[in-house]
């Protein structure tokens, strides 16, 4: 497909890899796509607080250029599969965006998720920069392929309804998403993206999620409860309360102005005391 569709050339690819931290342009490689891949998951929170405060710029590549790369800030997979894929585009890889149906019933859920597919010297590998908790390096796009790193073991199957990418549970898998191998184009992506946005009944409106990967551990924060995985170690999970909800925020290095910040807070007081009733 085109770059031109996409746009990839208003992406300033300079300032992108000065903002995660790697010293220069690299060409296509796979050593260079897990560099950039394991760079842009440390640099960049996964969470909806846009859509809590109801303020989310769109999906467009300049304004996730502009908050990602501009500001430090994080966002959900719209936002991370567009910026990843057209960084990759610049630097020379074959990029492929693909839409996913997320849960364990993939004929019962829409195409609201977008992962991205490289082709590296005739090999697939699915990169999904914005779920979470996925994969950590870009996993083999084949049937059967298993990958394990930091104590989280991922793996890839062909299923009669597409792609599935499945987490170890266990002594089991639990189904994240399955994408199929439809065309994309912008248009499908700002659509998915306003439903996921401004849809009554979606959770990214009705709980707060950030994540992000630590040096030493991965976190998942919402407005009342912490997870914390670290390699060897059994997973910590517990009930927290605003205070301690609102210091991970700091933690995790979520760049918010005063105003969103007293907005975010009274947005997740809310969240709390409608749980309560």
């Amino acid at each position: 497909m085109s770059d031109d569709l996409w746009g990839t050339d208003r992406l300033d690819l300079t300032a992108y890899l000065e903002r995660i931290g790697v010293a220069e342009s690299p060409g296509p490689s796979r050593e260079a796509l897990e560099e950039i891949y394991d760079a842009h998951l440390r640099t960049f929170t996964f969470d909806n607080i846009d859509v809590l405060l109801e303020q989310h710029p769109g999906v467009d590549l300049a304004d996730v250029q502009k908050k990602f790369v501009g500001r430090g800030r994080g966002g959900y997979c719209f936002e991370h599969g567009t910026l990843l894929a057209a960084a990759l585009e610049q630097l020379g890889f074959a990029v492929e965006r693909r839409l996913a149906r997320v849960g364990d019933d993939p004929t019962g859920a829409g195409r609201t998720h977008l992962v991205a597919v490289i082709d590296l010297d005739g090999e697939r590998l699915l990169a999904d920069p914005g779920f979470g908790l996925s994969v950590w390096r870009p996993i083999p796009l084949v049937d059967g392929a298993v990958d394990q790193l930091g104590g989280i073991t991922h793996r890839v199957r062909w299923t009669e309804h597409g792609w599935a990418l499945e987490r170890a549970k266990g002594e089991g898998w639990d189904l994240m998403h399955t994408h199929d191998e439809a065309l994309v184009v912008p248009s499908d992506v700002a659509l998915g993206h306003h439903y996921t946005s401004t849809h009554p009944t979606v959770h990214f409106r009705h709980r707060l999620i950030v994540t992000k990967l630590l040096a030493d551990r991965h976190v998942s924060l919402t407005h009342d409860t912490v997870t914390i995985r670290r390699e060897g170690e059994e997973t910590e999970h517990r009930e927290i309360g605003l205070d301690e909800a609102m210091a991970y925020v700091d933690e995790l290095e979520v760049p918010l102005t005063a105003d969103e910040r007293v907005r975010l807070r009274e947005r997740l007081d809310t969240l709390e005391r409608q749980e309560s009733r």
